[in-house]
């Protein structure tokens, strides 16, 4: 199932929302390393990681680019309660990506 992608608006309330875990792709559209991140989060996901994965373009997140000072992408950031818990960059293996998120 691919990933539901968000707007940066929604992406500040999941910020602030009381949830237990998220986690939020940052891509480009003409990034073919973000396509194959985004393909393994998918097959992870459907392995069963229990809470919500999401993918938004880089170019129109100008705000949380900034706060979370994000480099480069493909860019994952795991949330905790709102919180930025992880930012990984090297999106090694779908088990890799599963046993990141899993934790």
């Amino acid at each position: 199932m691919p990933l539901q992608e968000l707007a940066e608006k929604e992406l500040l309330q999941l910020n602030h929302a009381d949830i237990a875990r998220a986690a939020i792709l940052f891509t480009t559209p003409m990034c073919g390393t973000c396509k194959v991140a985004e393909r393994m989060l998918e097959i992870a996901e459907a392995a069963g990681i229990d809470f919500p994965l999401y993918k938004t373009n880089i170019n129109f997140t100008p705000r949380l680019r900034e706060q979370w000072q994000i480099g480069s992408v493909p860019c994952l950031i795991v949330l905790r309660n709102g919180k930025l818990i992880r930012q990984e960059y090297a999106m090694r293996s779908v088990d890799y990506l599963y046993r990141l998120l899993k934790d």
